[in-house]
């Protein structure tokens, strides 16, 4: 399908090419029209006898195949002018793929195909930027799960050296140190997940199936799934929930949105605080809101929280804050959905915006 940039430009040069012969048509036909009523008016005999009536005389009955020679050079000029314009963008086009800050120029006939190729670059060169920043990313994330999956498993390793070698351990003392190998191992089996994920999200194409579910029972029963997080880090989940909210949606999918946001809430407030979760209907769509308190994150990091292994404290590792790919897979799904997530935070919370359509789009 053509674009309305090719449209705009075929129906401007057809334009001029009209045009051009309109004009021509109208000074052939009013030269020819003056010249009959010049001779008309002012003949007489010496016209008849100079070589000057006899040249125009000629000219007139070869008048039609001089407009026909001239309507053709008019047409092949516009025709040799638009296959210039072909170069011209041929050329332009080379410059979309290098990788610096020229601007393309192109005749002013041009003017909105021009504008159209240097957005183009801009955009890929800001993809570019962000792709090599995700892959930068990235290799930190490696670097940091493989020296923090070091810590746990040589802490294992010692304790269970320990148990293996004392035969004669107190009970407590052994019951005590299992628990911490017990730990550590979950503490290991996370790192091993996080891993997983990197691996499995470049890979992954996420497919939707639709159905009609209760949104509220969704969040209570993630909420409910939470409780040994919470309760370890002395904190819980405030439900604040419009009744029989219902939406049309992917079930597991959209359950994978708010266990991300959560998750993320969770990580980043403060000791001893509540994570705050809200639903409430307008119009066509439903929007849910995920609050925390804790740090304020800065303006120029919110919309990058949303990009793949992103994290506002790159310092604290993978303790805190996952691979940095939850709430990239939470903005695509949502995406999916035909909604939109968003965040704004100050001093006083973090707000997670989660709006998604009720029925299908």
């Amino acid at each position: 399908m053509k674009s309305k940039y090719a449209n705009r430009l075929t129906m401007r040069l057809v334009f001029k090419i009209v045009l051009s012969e309109a004009i021509y048509t109208a000074i052939v036909s009013i030269l020819y029209i003056i010249g009959r009523w010049v001779f008309r008016k002012f003949g007489s005999y010496s016209w008849y006898v100079s070589g000057i009536y006899t040249l125009l005389k000629n000219l007139e009955s070869d008048l039609p195949l001089i407009y026909i020679v001239g309507f053709l050079i008019i047409l092949l000029y516009h025709l040799r002018k638009t296959l210039s314009y072909i170069d011209d963008v041929i050329a332009a086009s080379s410059k979309l793929v290098e990788d610096d800050e020229e601007e393309i120029h192109l005749p002013k006939a041009l003017e909105e195909i021009e504008e159209k190729m240097n957005l183009v670059k801009v955009q890929s060169r800001h993809h570019h930027q962000q792709a090599m920043e995700a892959v930068e990313r990235k290799n930190d994330l490696i670097v940091y799960l493989a020296h923090d999956i070091k810590t746990p498993l040589t802490s294992m390793i010692g304790y269970l050296s320990l148990l293996e070698e004392i035969d004669d351990m107190p009970k407590k003392k052994r019951e005590k140190y299992i628990h911490i190998a017990l730990e550590k191992s979950y503490h290991l089996e996370d790192l091993i997940n996080e891993l997983f994920e990197i691996t499995r999200y470049n890979s992954e194409d996420i497919l939707l199936e639709k159905e009609e579910l209760n949104l509220n029972l969704m969040l209570e029963q993630i909420a409910d799934d939470f409780y040994p997080i919470l309760e370890a880090n002395h904190k819980k989940i405030d439900l604040s929930l419009e009744p029989n909210v219902t939406i049309y949606a992917d079930s597991f999918q959209l359950a994978r949105v708010f266990n991300n946001v959560i998750k993320n809430a969770i990580a980043y407030s403060k000791e001893e605080t509540s994570i705050r979760v809200e639903s409430r209907t307008l119009e066509d769509k439903v929007e849910v809101v995920v609050i925390n308190k804790g740090k304020m994150i800065p303006s120029e990091k919110l919309e990058k929280i949303f990009e793949r292994f992103y994290r506002v404290d790159a310092s604290r590792g993978t303790s805190l804050g996952g691979s940095g790919l939850g709430l990239a897979i939470a903005k695509e799904i949502v995406e999916l959905h035909k909604g939109k997530i968003y965040a704004t935070s100050d001093s006083k919370d973090t707000r997670f915006y989660i709006e998604l359509p009720r029925m299908e789009n």
